[in-house]
């Protein structure tokens, strides 16, 4: 096989390439794809279709309002595919909102006047659909994944197997969206119950659901985490006062006693990679700090202030 050209268009497409060996191989990226730091010098494929900068409530009206008249909310630079060239192209039919649909790469793919890249379309909901993933790309570039994957599950082994009893598992609340209140689907619940937490809403492998706040206020969780979609750590610290100032926030137990985290759910939780691992492991330091020791601590995630949240 001669040298892949690849394009990937969605961040956690561009580090598995990256993981497999393949960095020098990509051609082009998406808007967001920036990890590893290499990639981000590479020619920019799509582009959102509303203004990701705001609140959270401001950018959920827009993608909204968008879903209503459009089947996505980014568009791919179809003249940039063809000057590239690319033999792979790889994308994801898991989200719409989280990177363009395979749908528009189809098209954008149609309408190209050279040979028809392979595509490649991940789906990952589960930790399992993630390394299934991570194979189905060494499949497609022609690479052996098994070593990658071995050190991923070794890390994951390690957690696992340190087994706590269920009297020193917090129950967890894992917030992926600010404003509205929406709570962590798909890996993140699996990955609560490997970090020694108890999960309490969202289900493994379902997509992420709307969360009530009467709900938050019922189920009273010992700890909650704050990873929303894209946004890094400073972006979540500054959305976080949306949470402080509800009238309601003082009177949950995790607020009042300090165990309140925010993280960069942009770099780690949002992204189905192999830095999901990285994910696992700021899980379990956060939950068990005595247990488990990682050092991610003001890199990947912090605690929220208490007298920021009492004042």
């Amino acid at each position: 096989m001669s040298q892949p050209r690849i394009i990937s268009l969605i961040p956690s497409a561009t580090e598995i390439v990256a993981a497999l060996g393949m960095t020098g191989c990509l051609v082009g990226r998406s808007h967001e794809c920036d990890y590893p730091a290499e990639v981000r010098g590479l020619p920019v494929c799509t582009q959102p279709k509303f203004d990701p900068v705001g609140t959270s409530l401001q950018v959920h009206e827009r993608v909204t309002d968008l879903l209503q008249s459009a089947l996505s909310v980014y568009r791919v630079d179809t003249s940039a595919l063809e000057q590239l060239r690319p033999t792979h192209i790889i994308t994801q039919a898991q989200c719409e909102v989280c990177a363009v649909s395979l749908a528009d790469v189809e098209q954008a793919v149609r309408a190209l006047s050279g040979g028809q890249p392979q595509i490649v379309s991940l789906q990952p909901d589960t930790l399992a659909d993630v390394w299934n993933d991570i194979r189905r790309v060494a499949a497609a570039l022609e690479v052996q994944e098994g070593k990658l994957l071995e050190a991923l599950s070794a890390r994951v082994e390690s957690i696992r197997t340190r087994v706590l009893p269920d009297a020193a598992r917090p129950s967890v609340a894992c917030i992926e969206w600010i404003d509205p209140l929406m709570a962590a689907g798909n890996w993140v619940p699996e990955m609560v119950d490997l970090a020694g937490g108890k999960n309490l809403f969202g289900v493994s492998g379902k997509h992420s659901p709307w969360l009530a706040w009467a709900d938050l206020l019922a189920a009273d969780p010992e700890v909650i985490i704050v990873m929303p979609c894209g946004f890094d750590l400073a972006r979540t610290r500054e959305e976080s006062e949306v949470l402080i100032r509800r009238p309601e926030w003082q009177n949950l137990r995790a607020a009042r006693t300090g165990r309140v985290y925010i993280t960069d759910g942009n770099q780690y939780f949002n992204r189905p990679g192999p830095r999901l691992v990285d994910s696992l492991e700021i899980l379990a330091e956060i939950l068990h700090p005595d247990v488990y020791a990682f050092e991610f601590e003001n890199v990947g995630w912090e605690r929220l202030k208490l007298e920021a949240q009492l004042r």
